[in-house]
């Protein structure tokens, strides 16, 4: 994989290094010394219309969002017809953060955790399914991708 894929690997690698600060680090990034997160989410849901956003929520869709690129990078770098390997590594993934989290005594594991993180994974996976279906779509109606764009480019 690093061989066929080096700059994509070094992406993930430093993705998966990221992952782990976040969620492994001593001091949680919205602790009780850090009140701007929710004194933010607090101001954002004082009026009507967006009294439904709450800290539980934001932080619910974070989790989401910081495996989205779990899901494309691995797919990207094992192939979409292993997508499911690229899933069973988000989930391990976020198993082996609870896990080690339930012996940290700043974190605490939830299993919320475990379903935004899988969710997330499988938005990556499924962005990545929809381009590629999207690209095969457009190269079998004769409509000129990008790469035959380049291609004819560097014909003439």
């Amino acid at each position: 994989m690093l061989r066929r894929h080096p700059v994509l690997s070094i992406v993930t690698a430093l993705y998966l290094v990221a992952v782990g600060w976040i969620t492994l680090s001593s001091q949680p990034q919205d602790s009780e010394q850090n009140t701007f997160i929710r004194d933010v989410i607090a101001q954002i849901g004082r009026f009507p219309a967006t009294s439904w956003v709450t800290y539980n929520g934001v932080e619910f869709t974070a989790n989401i969002a910081m495996f989205v690129p779990m899901g494309v990078l691995f797919t990207l770098l094992l192939g979409l017809r292993r997508w499911w390997v690229a899933l069973l590594i988000g989930v391990v993934a976020t198993c082996t953060i609870e896990f080690i989290q339930l012996f940290l005594p700043t974190r605490y594991s939830d299993v919320r955790d475990l379903i935004a993180n899988t969710a997330g994974t499988l938005i990556g996976i499924g962005v990545v399914a929809l381009i590629t279906w999207l690209k095969r779509r457009g190269n079998s109606q004769g409509t000129p991708s990008v790469d035959d764009d380049i291609h004819a480019n560097a014909l003439k």
